[in-house]
């Protein structure tokens, strides 16, 4: 299977002195392009982003899920009653 090539955009962007001294000299020591170092960087945070939210998702429904099994259980016990029969 062939791996698909994301389009690319070329972009400006104006950073302080020292980080592109930085940015260059971890290029160098990756053995990528300044472009193609900045673009891993980018694409790392998002991906960090993105788990982060899918966390916080997996959270909330968490507590969703377990705030209604605890009144499931209750509305059940009520209907049941103590002996397992139904009332």
């Amino acid at each position: 299977m062939s791996e698909e090539i994301a389009p690319v955009r070329k972009v400006t962007v104006s950073l302080p002195e020292s980080l592109v001294e930085y940015a260059d000299q971890e290029a160098a020591r990756l053995e990528l392009s300044r472009s193609a170092l900045i673009a891993r960087v980018l694409a790392e945070s998002k991906a960090r982003y993105e788990a982060d939210l899918a966390a916080e998702g997996y959270r909330f429904y968490a507590q969703e899920s377990s705030e209604f099994a605890e009144a499931s259980a209750r509305a059940v016990a009520e209907a049941w009653g103590d002996d397992g029969q139904a009332r």
